[in-house]
């Protein structure tokens, strides 16, 4: 299969291309190439090779649950621009 110049013509029209003759011939080169490459990688027998989603293995690393010392509320409330009674307090977003 190969790409014709009016193929390369309407691709670049599509993409709102301005190209000239040179350029249109030399994109046509290019493409037919990368379909001569599609063709190869078609052409290889993958039967024995099971489907895989990642070129490498990645899994997800947790870390154990386990309970420790919590930040005291005074320290919590150090940096809070308005704090009352022990809390944060927020601006209203939505009123009544």
């Amino acid at each position: 299969m190969s790409i014709s110049l009016n193929e390369v013509r309407h691709v670049a029209r599509l993409a709102r291309l301005e190209l000239d003759e040179t350029e249109i011939l030399s994109f046509q080169g290019e493409l037919n190439a990368l379909l001569g490459h599609f063709a190869d990688i078609q052409a290889i027998d993958s039967s024995g090779i099971e489907p895989i989603s990642h070129a490498v293995a990645i899994q997800n690393v947790w870390s154990e649950d386990i309970p420790s010392q919590t930040l005291p509320r005074d320290r919590a409330l150090r940096n809070a621009p308005v704090s009352r009674a022990g809390l944060f307090v927020v601006p209203v977003i939505i009123e009544d």
